[in-house]
């Protein structure tokens, strides 16, 4: 603000636009270090203060003001004063002396207490004081202290000590170097109330006719009203007329004339200047009738000439005020660019970690391949002979023709004995033969490798298991960095302007007679639409689902559903409608289970998980046992299975770490079965990761096709490979998972499983709920009402997703 200030009053001096850019630049420089380094413009300040009177004889300002500045700048204190004597002794001797008393009281009670701590709460009792004590004494020499004197006394004490608090925080935006990049609604206020006292100190000051401080009163109503709207202006109003009215009372009209010029000009702000100019000359008109006829003419040349400030007003210098201004436009984008700045550091610095995880990973990885490279065998078993050797033939009179004239021969005859004991069998009985035939001490040799070789096959077991720890951690790393790239990229996602669409929806809405009050669209990527709207409606009655989602799916060639809408109850209210990208197909589940004997809790576990992205996922997990225990593992799987997924990583990803976290519990042994579906709702793909569960099912009208992978139950082993089988479904397919309790539980049949397809295909219901339910029915039948053991039964059908309301094609006119 202070640098369009900077500029304006340079052009007053005579620098226009011709002048080169550099010496622009430095005379506004020049000005600027005049008026603030040099303190000028806090000595124009402190002048108009030290003029500053209210109800005639009340002057709390000028040492309020020089309270301030001793706490904020205090090397400019002296100037200030100066300032202050001149503006009081301008004005009367009487009120230059209690003003001289009063300042010279404050500095010496502020000199005395410079180093005491908490000053923000010492400096308000001071002024309290000093201007109590000097008013005090004037009164006392002349008599005069009646009730009324007392009063006064008193009121112009608080109001210092008030007024000391209110310039703390207006102060400092008077600098540049502490102006903030936004104001709060208080801190605009402790301005105005500043800028009000300022005016104050111009009272009596007369251009023909038409009083200085109404104009540029009324002018800051109009530049507020204009930047702010009605509330700021009717504000602004109200704080100025009540101050500029204290120190005239006989001008108490001008604050209803302010405040009224304020709100009238703020309604009109939308007719840009013009209609803010409009407001002023309506509310001066009606107010000064009201008041005074006989101070029409006065008032309103007084507005004319605020209007003419208004009007040559540069727009620049508003465009800059606006920025601190909350609520306006200039403001939100400055706020949209700050946010923005940190949302790039933000998604660099989210990049950054995701390439060292991809690092990390890498590095992983390289040396898993180095360490699985064949000559890694080979020196395995270069250490492992030497053991043996080092034990037997260091001390053997045969060393040197064995190792030195026959060393090909020999490492060969050793390394078929370890190649055979290393597998577990004892060694052939051609290569023991040989061995015999070649080495004096054959016994003691194959004695001590088959010592080494336990102790060989663990190390080998224990690198293996390194190995595959490496390969685990890597596999995570690598999955955790593409999680946090697709983080990255969704941060720097902004809303992207889409004005041909918007333009078209716009206008389709209108001529259907729809009344648009706002459009947000946010994406308009395929199958990933997202757009809000803000709607009024005298009486809804759907028109969201039933005219605005076919229409948008028309405009957009992608079938719009509402996603959500928040209706207004009162008629002609407005509604909040958040349209999005229907998903091709659609999932109805249905679920049935029992506990073991009849009871209330199950070993078995359930979820159905919203993954976003379109997709879908189902599983069933299965604790080992029955009873409280069981359940507790295969709840835990899931809880961990769900938050894990929702992530964003991979699905075996997810499995191995899940499997990691449950076979390094330090308490006892936790085992899971896990059977996961993850159905892609936008191609009807489903991903099957079955580990230690039974086969599904899928029904395809009188076909059954049968899904199933091997792997053993979560947490018993560290590491194995997770194999995702996968299927493409179709619209009214129907899935049926379930768990190892409804296999097992048919009593007396033979094949269960043409028993089990041939149940699910001759039901005469498609409802996932009625056939889980038939399932476990049919099951519990052949045990003759006994429950044995947990059964689940997951049933999920597929079905393509059919709008309610037909798309309505929008006839666009070609003629150009």
């Amino acid at each position: 603000m202070m640098n369009s200030i900077s500029r304006a009053e340079t052009k007053a001096f005579g620098v226009n636009q011709g002048l080169p850019e550099k010496l622009r630049f430095r005379l506004s420089v020049q000005l600027k270090t005049l008026l603030l380094e040099k303190g000028w413009l806090f000595f124009l300040v402190g002048f108009l203060l030290g003029r500053a009177v209210i109800l005639s004889v009340v002057s709390p300002f000028a040492v309020a003001f020089l309270a301030g500045i001793w706490l904020i700048h205090r090397r400019k204190a002296a100037k200030v004063m100066i300032a202050v004597f001149a503006g009081a002794f301008s004005y009367s001797v009487t009120h230059g002396l209690f003003i001289t008393l009063a300042m010279t009281l404050f500095i010496f009670m502020a000199g005395i207490f410079k180093n005491v701590s908490r000053q923000q709460v010492l400096i308000p009792i001071f002024v309290f004081f000093s201007t109590l004590a000097p008013r005090l004494f004037i009164y006392s020499i002349w008599g005069q202290l009646s009730s009324y004197e007392w009063m006064l006394l008193l009121v112009e004490g608080v109001l210092g000590t008030v007024l000391v608090l209110i310039f703390m925080q207006s102060i400092p935006l008077l600098s540049p170097q502490r102006f903030k990049p936004t104001l709060k609604n208080e801190e605009i206020v402790c301005l105005i109330i500043l800028l009000a006292s300022i005016l104050t100190g111009t009272i009596g000051w007369e251009v023909y006719n038409a009083s200085i401080e109404q104009i540029f009163s009324r002018y800051f109503v109009l530049l507020l009203s204009f930047v702010g709207g009605a509330a700021m202006g009717s504000t602004v109003g109200v704080v100025a007329g009540l101050i500029l009215s204290l120190a005239n009372v006989a001008n108490l009209y001008q604050m209803s004339l302010l405040a009224f010029s304020g709100l009238l000009g703020g309604l009109l702000k939308e007719g840009n200047k013009v209609g803010v100019s409009i407001g002023l000359l309506v509310g001066t008109f009606l107010i000064a009738i009201y008041a005074n006829v006989a101070g029409v003419i006065p008032s309103l040349t007084e507005t004319s000439v605020a209007i003419a400030l208004f009007l040559i007003t540069p727009p620049g210098w508003i465009k800059k005020l606006s920025r601190y201004i909350p609520g306006t436009e200039e403001h939100s984008n400055e706020q949209e660019q700050y946010l923005q700045k940190v949302r790039n550091v933000t998604a660099k610095r989210v990049e950054q970690f995701s390439d060292v995880f991809e690092a990390l990973s890498k590095s992983f990885s390289s040396v898993e391949e180095m360490n699985e490279d064949s000559v890694n065998d080979k020196r395995e078993t270069d250490y492992f002979l030497s053991q043996v050797t080092e034990k037997t033939c260091q001390t053997c009179f045969m060393k040197e023709r064995c190792w030195e004239q026959q060393f090909d021969k020999t490492y060969s005859l050793m390394e078929n004995l370890k190649s055979d004991l290393a597998n577990g069998k004892e060694p052939n009985y051609k290569s023991v033969r040989d061995f015999e035939n070649h080495c004096v001490k054959n016994k003691k040799v194959m004695d001590t490798m088959k010592d080494e070789i336990s102790i060989f096959e663990a190390n080998k077991k224990l690198k293996k298991q390194v190995l595959d720890s490496k390969r685990f951690v890597a596999d995570q790393l690598q999955g955790v960095s593409e999680v946090m790239d697709d983080f990255a990229n969704e941060i720097l996602k902004e809303r992207e302007h889409h004005e041909k669409q918007e333009m078209e929806i716009i206008d389709t809405l209108s001529n259907m007679g729809i009344a648009l009050e706002k459009l947000d669209i946010y994406r308009l990527e395929k199958g990933n639409i997202d757009l809000e709207m803000t709607l009024s409606f005298y009486d809804y009655h759907g028109e969201g689902s039933k005219l605005i989602a076919p229409v948008l799916s028309d405009i957009l060639n992608e079938m719009i559903i509402v996603k959500k809408e928040d209706v207004s109850p009162f008629p002609n209210g407005y509604c909040q409608l958040v349209f999005g990208s229907a998903k091709e197909y659609v999932v109805d589940t249905g679920v049935a289970n029992a506990a073991k004997g009849g009871g209330l809790v199950s070993g078995d576990s359930f979820r159905t998980i919203e993954l976003g992205e379109g997709k879908y996922a189902m599983a069933i997990s299965d604790g080992m046992g029955n009873g409280s225990r069981a359940n507790e593992e295969s709840e835990e799987t899931l809880r961990l299975l769900q938050q894990i997924l929702q992530t964003g990583i991979p699905e075996s990803v997810a499995i191995k770490s899940i499997n990691s976290i449950l076979s390094l519990r330090t308490t006892d042994e936790m085992y899971a079965t896990l059977d996961l579906a993850v159905i892609n709702l936008h191609n009807a793909s489903v991903k099957f990761l079955k580990i230690g569960s039974t086969p599904s099912l899928i029904k395809r009208g009188d076909e059954i096709i049968k899904v199933e992978a091997s792997n053993l139950p979560m947490g018993i082993i560290q590491e194995f490979d997770v194999d995702i089988v996968g299927e493409q479904l179709r619209s009214e397919d129907i899935l049926i998972m379930m768990s190892d309790g409804i296999l097992d539980g048919p009593k007396h049949i033979e094949n269960i499983d043409m028993w089990l397809k041939r149940k699910i295909r001759n039901m005469q219901t498609d409802d996932p709920q009625e056939m889980a339910d038939l399932i476990l029915e049919e099951v519990i039948r052949t045990r003759g009402g006994a429950i044995e053991d947990d059964m689940t039964v997951v049933v999920a059908k597929v079905t393509k997703n059919a709008p309610q309301w037909t798309s309505i094609p929008i006839y666009k006119d070609q003629a150009q």
